[in-house]
């Protein structure tokens, strides 16, 4: 679990071939939060259901409504399984090819599947200031990603929002002290 060393640093910044064969930086929107999800294999039933689990929270989800999160899935298959993989599943976020291993080795994800497949199936949150924030691993338990990914988006935002308000101070409190009249001066007499 060497991902789990990587809680409170700055996410790393990796590019791969997205499923297209294109470069793609994995880079962080200020104040938009980042859930990457590595998964071990394009097409297997639990990668299958994990994926359309995303595509389908972006669909229906207003926590996943565009702008407010990043989703992005990455496995070790080529382009060519991925571009098959996000065809036949209408996936609508980016997903990368790390067949290579660069990715996995810049978050600390070892092996999945008892260590019959080349990626461990972990979820990283990063949040909207590019630190990663948590991480989740679950080889069979696929459906709880999307639920964790879920729990850290409600509370990032609970975060936001109470930042801000700390942040406002309301204008009555925020105006300056009228400055004081100087006294009259003491009238002048005549000797």
């Amino acid at each position: 679990m060497a991902h789990r060393k990587l809680i409170g640093e700055q996410a790393p910044s990796v590019t791969l071939p997205n499923y297209d064969g294109e470069t793609y930086t994995l880079e962080f929107t200020p104040g938009v939060p980042t859930a990457i999800f590595f998964y071990p294999k394009a097409g297997s039933y639990g990668c299958t259901k994990e994926a359309c689990q995303f595509r389908d929270a972006i669909a229906e989800k207003n926590t996943f409504a565009a702008g407010k999160v990043q989703i992005v899935g990455i496995s070790a298959d080529p382009v060519e399984k991925q571009k098959a993989f996000v065809e036949k599943h209408k996936l609508t976020y980016p997903v990368l090819s790390d067949a290579n291993g660069e990715a996995r080795k810049a978050y600390g994800i070892g092996k999945g599947l008892f260590g019959l497949a080349e990626t461990a199936r972990v979820t990283v949150i990063v949040d909207g200031k590019g630190v990663i924030r948590d991480t989740t691993e679950g080889t069979l338990n696929y459906g709880a990603h999307s639920k964790f990914v879920t729990k850290w988006l409600d509370k990032l935002e609970a975060e936001a929002a109470k930042s801000a308000e700390t942040e406002t101070v309301p204008a009555a409190e925020a105006a300056p002290a009228p400055a004081a009249e100087p006294a009259p001066a003491p009238a002048a007499t005549e000797a």
